[in-house]
């Protein structure tokens, strides 16, 4: 049984730059995979084994909620967990639980699509502005339930089996479109799904639930088309690889300079994420399952604009990456969130480094190159945590990162995967940490 997880928020990583990143890394599962792949595990009462799970904090809250719903959860193996979710299964989701992790709300779906109600508390998890879910909740509406909103919860219930129905998206949702899956496979009739989203974890739901005997297809594409079934089965399944912690990582060696051989994670995700490293003058080589990063950090980077998308389009998970790369650029680049409408929060601990950005709307207009220096910064969501390690490879000194909990809600053991490539990294208890020498290395 997983072990009852919280947060440590009393620890910090503390980050001497200056190193080069050599070696190779073997990349793991991907967070926005096993979730949902988790929450599916509810739609049957047999036995889902799923392999290459990371063992982040997401995936231990999430194993906690089904644990509190009545599921069995079982680590079977170093990256493997069997989640068996007989009966009864409660179908009120813990307020406490629910309220921190986002995620959480592909659970409304399963929940639904199994028993016909759910009870989920409105989700937290990262403060990166407000992700609507009035799509997720018309979808079911559209299919039979009835959803009543209130200040703190989500109250779905369905009289009946839910049924198939057309499901158009004002604007492709990842979250939107795992729920109207989930809550599909067991409906009657046929559902579709127009504007669905198309990323690689929407892919792979896809793929376990026709494990389980759902009928899907055109998972992949804008439309998603599901014909429900009387039940589903139990499965074994492999997580696909994280193809942003890849691409963070693969940011992250352009930033620092070094030679760094990228594995256990296909290129295919990446397209434009590599693309851009390449304009920025990074030399990239791929291969079957292998991304090859190379720079030297005597040769300038070229400023590079891009601008936030849904796949296949530059994902809004590797924006706070790429913006601290630019930071080192010799010239403007600007940066465009269009996915979310507070997704700049690391730009004020990145001024604090040293950094020159302007935010104007939409916009970060980057100027570089800058001379980073080691300072304390807090970290405000995952993908910032990210940023700012890389920020904190690149400047002189060290660097004091807070709140490093929220690192460790999507990337498996940073510290140790950096460390082997040889980055000075450390995380340390922040009321017993050793201060650094005058030198900026660790005591």
């Amino acid at each position: 049984m997983p072990q009852n997880h919280r947060h440590r928020r009393d620890h910090v990583l503390l980050v001497d730059g200056g190193r080069q990143l050599n070696g190779r890394v073997c990349i793991s599962g991907s967070k926005n995979a096993a979730l949902p792949l988790m929450a599916a595990s509810l739609l049957t009462k047999d036995r889902v084994t799923l392999h290459n799970v990371p063992r982040v904090a997401d995936t231990q809250l999430m194993a906690e909620i089904l644990q509190d719903l009545g599921a069995r959860v079982r680590d079977t193996g170093p990256s493997s967990t069997s989640i068996t979710a007989g009966e009864p299964v409660k179908h009120e989701v813990d307020d406490a639980l629910g309220r921190r992790m986002r995620a959480s709300i592909v659970l409304l779906g399963a929940l639904v699509g199994r028993g016909g109600k759910a009870v989920l508390p409105r989700p937290g998890g990262d403060a990166i502005g407000v992700r609507r879910v009035e799509q997720h909740i018309r979808g079911l509406v559209q299919m039979g339930a009835e959803v009543r909103e209130t200040d703190t919860q989500f109250i779905a219930r369905a009289r009946r089996r839910l049924r198939g129905a057309r499901v158009v998206f004002d604007l492709p949702t990842v979250t939107g479109t795992e729920n109207i899956m989930l809550a599909a496979v067991l409906a009657q009739g046929r559902t579709e799904i127009l504007q669905a989203a198309r990323e690689p974890h929407v892919q792979d739901l896809a793929k376990l639930l026709q494990e389980m005997g759902a009928q899907i297809y055109g998972a992949g594409t804008d439309e998603i088309v599901i014909e429900g079934v009387e039940r589903l089965h139990g499965a074994e399944h492999q997580v696909i690889p994280d193809y942003l912690e890849a691409g963070t990582y693969a940011i992250a060696v352009a930033a620092a300079g070094g030679d760094v051989h990228i594995e256990c994670s296909p290129p295919d995700d990446l397209v434009v994420p590599l693309i851009k490293l390449e304009m920025a003058g990074v030399h990239v080589d791929t291969g079957e399952g292998t991304i090859h990063v190379v720079r030297n950090p005597g040769r300038p980077l070229k400023p590079v604009d891009l601008t936030t998308w849904v796949h296949p389009g530059f994902p809004t998970d590797l924006q706070a990456q790429f913006l601290a790369l630019m930071t080192q650029a010799t010239g403007e680049s600007v940066i465009s969130e269009f996915i979310f409408e507070n997704r700049y929060q690391h730009v004020l601990e990145l001024l604090r480094m040293g950094a020159r950005i302007r935010i104007d709307g939409k916009m970060a207009i980057v100027q570089g190159p800058s001379r980073l220096h080691g300072t304390d910064v807090v970290i405000s969501d995952i993908r910032s945590g990210a940023a700012l390690v890389i920020a904190a490879l690149c400047a002189s000194g060290t660097s004091e990162l807070k709140k490093a909990w929220h690192v460790d809600r999507g990337y498996q053991d940073l510290v140790g995967k950096l460390g082997e490539l040889g980055a000075q990294i450390q995380r340390v208890d922040e009321s017993r940490r050793t201060a650094p020498s005058p030198s900026g290395t660790f005591e």
